[in-house]
């Protein structure tokens, strides 16, 4: 069986357990890497992930497995892990994945610490692996019951993004190709940090003008960064960027909406996750930090962290960004 196997998937999460599913869905036969055999044995004989993805079955060219020598004759491996778990993750994996297997990244964030994107933390350990990064607007729910969705997927190699658009594209999922990593890396952090603002003032009461006019102002800053940091205005526009931020800004499926819906109703941001990971908790005070190394001004972003970090209320938040300067738009 293991030879069938050309898709290789890491993480056995909502998202990778979706992914599986859709590359199963465009034909191919999928390896689905959990870290804990219980829970894989149980999802290999149940063919659900009932922790992560209750009521979506697993399709029958999925095959769950705990053993990471199980992805070593894939074609192509997945890696669907929040980032800050990317090193840890690749760890288990050394030795194991030949390396010219093309890695595709499906993680939004940078790392605490390093302030690395997903790219970086692989070049730093696999350097000569081919890499892809896949982002765009898209709940795993979605996916996985193959719900209309498309995203964006970038490479250094065009010839590398074209193929692997191809191989994950199916029936419901549309794979866009690009080349510009940087830029899908940059729209897939900085909206989960802009998504907890828009939650922020949705939960605080601020009405929906002050919810739009948030919006637009953080995509703002989100391209003023993308430009500093080698991002393309174009890909900003599109899925990984605009597209993402109009999902995750708009709907309590979000993480990182939800967490700002708690925080602007009143939660302290310490208790305010509810057990589940919002990468934009981890991503803002990084995010700040690569924007200061550049002078980028990131006004909201960095009204974000600071509420997380509780060195600011929400009110002073608030109050701090309705003062600042009038300025041309």
């Amino acid at each position: 069986m293991g030879a069938l196997r050309t898709i290789g998937v890491i993480g056995g999460g909502a998202w990778g357990t979706a992914l599986a599913n859709a590359a199963a869905a465009s034909g191919k036969a999928v390896a689905l890497w959990m870290r804990d055999p219980e829970a894989a044995a149980a999802a290999e004989l149940s063919r659900t992930n009932e922790r992560y993805l209750p009521g979506v079955r697993l399709l029958d060219a999925i095959g769950v497995t705990s053993r990471p020598q199980t992805l070593a004759l894939a074609e192509t491996v997945l890696l669907v892990v929040p980032t800050q778990n990317i090193r840890s993750a690749l760890a288990g994996f050394a030795g194991l994945l030949p390396p010219e297997t093309p890695l595709v990244l499906c993680a939004k964030g940078i790392e605490r610490g390093t302030n690395l994107f997903p790219s970086e933390i692989v070049r730093e350990l696999r350097p000569e692996a081919p890499v892809a990064v896949l982002s765009g607007p898209s709940f795993a729910a979605d996916v996985a019951r193959g719900l209309p969705t498309a995203v964006a997927l970038a490479s250094g190699d065009e010839e590398l993004a074209r193929r692997l658009a191809a191989d994950l594209s199916g029936p419901a999922l549309r794979v866009y190709h690009g080349s510009d990593m940087r830029g899908v890396e940059i729209g897939g952090a900085a909206k989960n940090v802009l998504a907890i603002a828009v939650g922020i003032v949705q939960g605080r009461r601020l009405g929906e003008s002050a919810k739009a006019a948030l919006t637009a102002r953080g995509f703002a800053e989100l391209l003023r960064f993308a430009e500093a940091f080698g991002g393309r205005p174009h890909t900003l526009m599109g899925l990984s960027g605009l597209g993402d931020l109009v999902l995750t800004c708009g709907s309590a499926q979000s993480r990182n909406f939800s967490l700002g819906l708690r925080i602007g109703a009143g939660t302290p941001a310490r208790d305010a996750t509810g057990g589940k990971l919002a990468e934009g908790a981890f991503t803002a005070d990084a995010l700040v930090d690569l924007a200061r190394s550049r002078s980028v001004e990131m006004p909201i972003s960095e009204a974000v962290a600071a509420v997380l970090a509780g060195t600011r209320s929400v009110d002073e938040a608030v109050d701090g960004l309705m003062a600042r300067p009038l300025k041309a738009e």
